[in-house]
């Protein structure tokens, strides 16, 4: 029923001369510490993410820019999905239809999350009609690559980016502290936890709820 009158909703919001509430990077790890079937988890979890009526709501109603970009090493960062405008529910089916299909493009490299977050920010040029800027960041493992994440913190904040962040703690030790010490960045960043990959997909989607939901109802206020 909400998919019916939500276009009319939507239309009756203010946008506040914004054609967009949302730009959304995701950027997957796909390092060599994640094999084929975590890979599967991320990529499947993800698609079924956008999909929660609640997500997919907010994202319609933001008339969000989504894309998906995969990392690893250093060098090794390229958008695999590029932007799409999420202006309708056909328009989620298909973008979250695309992420299911997204091949993995690199295995057995190191973890660049300052480069990932690098490569992400060169993408908002492209999407200047969105209000809001965030990245949505993966990863399994800390830095042990390129230049360090924290040292990106200029750039987010000339740019106005919020990066959250989605940690699989599969091996190392307290690695959600060290994302909530070297990587999130902006008001109101986050960072979820899940304790191993099979975890991840109610994960994922208990972030996109997070990310879109509460923010642009904020937005439209």
């Amino acid at each position: 029923m909400l998919r019916g009158i939500l276009p009319a909703l939507s239309a009756l919001l203010p946008t506040a001369g914004w054609a967009c509430d949302l730009a959304l990077v995701l950027a997957v790890d796909v390092s060599g510490s994640v094999d084929s079937w975590e890979y599967r988890l991320q990529r499947d979890g993800m698609a079924a993410a956008l999909r929660d009526p609640a997500v997919s709501e907010a994202l319609v109603a933001a008339r969000a820019e989504v894309m998906v970009l995969q990392w690893t090493g250093s060098g090794r960062q390229k958008v695999t999905v590029p932007w799409r405008t999420i202006d309708s529910f056909e328009g989620l089916d298909a973008f979250a239809d695309e992420v299911a299909a997204d091949p993995r493009i690199w295995r057995n490299f190191s973890t660049a999350i300052g480069e990932a977050l690098e490569k992400s920010i060169a993408q908002f040029e492209n999407v200047p009609h969105c209000k809001r800027r965030v990245i949505d960041v993966s990863g399994d493992g800390t830095s042990n690559e390129g230049v360090e994440p924290s040292r990106l913190r200029a750039a987010l904040r000339a740019e106005s980016i919020t990066v959250n962040a989605i940690v699989i703690e599969s091996a190392e030790e307290d690695l959600t502290g060290y994302f909530w010490e070297n990587v999130i960045y902006g008001d109101g960043a986050f960072v979820v936890t899940a304790s191993d990959f099979k975890e991840y997909p109610k994960r994922i989607r208990q972030k996109l709820r997070r990310e879109t939901t509460k923010q642009t109802a904020e937005l439209r206020r």
